[in-house]
């Protein structure tokens, strides 16, 4: 199956370098490119793209709120963020806006194809180490309990094992951390991953980490 990819920077130059390192690739095609967010927004409508890698400082309309738009308007495209810094705070306002996962943009040409890969099948792109520096900073920006957008009773679809998993997965455990700690194989990990995300209408386990820490299922407290 070939994987259709957008392009959404402000430079030419970087577009082009990835439109290079992409379509030297079999099964991904680039579709569009973009060089600002208002005109990402409209590709995204036009192109039906599967992987949207999105710079999130361009001109006019920022990737934060393109990626905000474009997640509104129902696309099923995965959003990609593209940061010059790791610990940028776009890239917190873009996961929460509805991205999947977040690249350095001098990441090495194989990483950045897997990258694509990854987020098509539905996988968040955050390694563990990663997502725990994530999830510190989410518990630092994070709204008082009654401004979250969340409440403990959207939890209560989930049976206590999809609960289990989600609080574990709120503390960064990737996959085979997950199985290891709860004597179960990945696949049954997976599956529970995907029965918890469908329940509460969640895009990915990235959002999944997001409404976690916002309905106080974990708190900045349990690493």
């Amino acid at each position: 199956m070939t994987i259709r990819v957008l392009l959404c920077d402000d430079q030419a130059l970087v577009r082009s370098g990835f439109r290079m390192i992409l379509e030297a690739r079999p099964g991904l095609q680039v579709v569009g490119e973009a060089e600002d967010g208002a005109q990402a927004v409209r590709l995204a409508r036009q192109t039906q793209p599967d992987v949207i890698l999105m710079d999130v400082r361009m001109p006019h309309l920022d990737g934060v709120e393109a990626t905000r738009q474009i997640v509104a308007a129902g696309s099923p495209a995965r959003i990609l963020v593209l940061t010059t810094y790791d610990l940028d705070d776009y890239v917190y306002a873009a996961i929460r806006a509805g991205a999947s996962g977040f690249l350095l943009k001098d990441v090495q040409p194989a990483q950045l194809a897997e990258a694509i890969r990854v987020i098509a099948a539905g996988e968040a792109l955050l390694a563990p180490s990663v997502t725990r520096r994530l999830l510190g900073q989410f518990a630092r920006t994070l709204p008082g309990p009654r401004a979250s957008r969340a409440s403990p009773a959207s939890l209560s679809a989930l049976t206590e094992r999809e609960t289990e998993v989600l609080r574990l997965l709120a503390a960064g455990l990737s996959n085979a951390e997950l199985a290891g700690r709860l004597y179960i194989s990945e696949a049954t990990v997976k599956s529970h991953v995907s029965s918890l995300l469908r329940k509460l209408g969640l895009r990915d386990r990235v959002q999944a980490v997001i409404l976690a820490y916002d309905t106080g299922l974990v708190t900045p407290q349990q690493p």
